[in-house]
């Protein structure tokens, strides 16, 4: 019996530290964007005020510079692309280089 409980013990803590990482990663990429205002206009699956991140990925799918020119058109702001309401630009002081980065490859994955 007590080498059944430790086999048992050792297994879990084995799946315990090969589950990978990505809902504590995720949710700092949430964190950030909340933080930076993306989620007062955005949702992943529905249209608020700009668009939902399953349209922007279904959009820019396959598009090799995608990051590149999802993190501009983040960083610079814009109009005209999803209709007339204007999205603010996002400076570095609202959403650091690398949390923008984290957060269009999440957007592009949606």
């Amino acid at each position: 019996m007590r080498t059944l409980i430790t086999a048992l013990g050792s297994t879990m803590a084995v799946a315990l530290l090969a589950t990978p990482a990505p809902a504590s990663a995720q949710a700092a990429v949430e964190a950030a964007m909340n933080k930076a205002g993306c989620l007062a206009c955005h949702a992943k699956d529905k249209k608020l005020v700009g668009p939902a991140y399953k349209d922007v990925a279904a959009k820019y799918k396959g598009q090799a510079d995608a990051v590149a020119k999802l993190s501009e058109k983040i960083r610079k702001g814009g109009q005209g692309v999803w209709g007339p309401v204007p999205m603010p630009p996002s400076g570095a002081d609202k959403i650091s280089d690398a949390d923008l980065k984290a957060a269009v490859e999440w957007v592009l994955k949606q």
